[in-house]
């Protein structure tokens, strides 16, 4: 495991992880590693895993938030707030994001 590559470690984490069915994952853009087809995998069986399970999903791709959520949540200086509605919360994010200025 040593010589594997970061991509392939995120990767065979991912296949270990689904291999055990658990009530909650928590999920940190792990369906964005591997190619393509590697991630159309993983989503799919993502996807199947929280028919019957919660999840907590994190990731920057809103398109991939979009597929897997159907609420979503917030964290805005220090305070989280909570959408039934992904979209709503996806608007309020990237309406936060607009508003920061990059540091330099």
């Amino acid at each position: 495991m040593l010589t594997y590559s970061v991509g392939m470690r995120s990767r065979l984490g991912f296949g270990v992880s689904m291999g055990i069915y658990f009530d909650y994952y928590l999920v940190d853009e792990v369906t964005s590693v591997g190619d393509a087809a590697f991630r159309e995998k993983s989503e799919a069986v993502f996807l199947d895993r929280v028919r019957n399970s919660g999840a907590l999903f994190v990731s920057h791709s809103m398109a991939s938030v979009r597929r897997v959520c159907s609420a979503g949540a917030v964290l805005e200086n220090g305070e989280l707030t909570y959408y039934d509605n992904v979209s709503e919360a996806i608007a309020v994010h990237e309406a936060n994001m607009k508003r920061k200025t990059p540091a330099r």
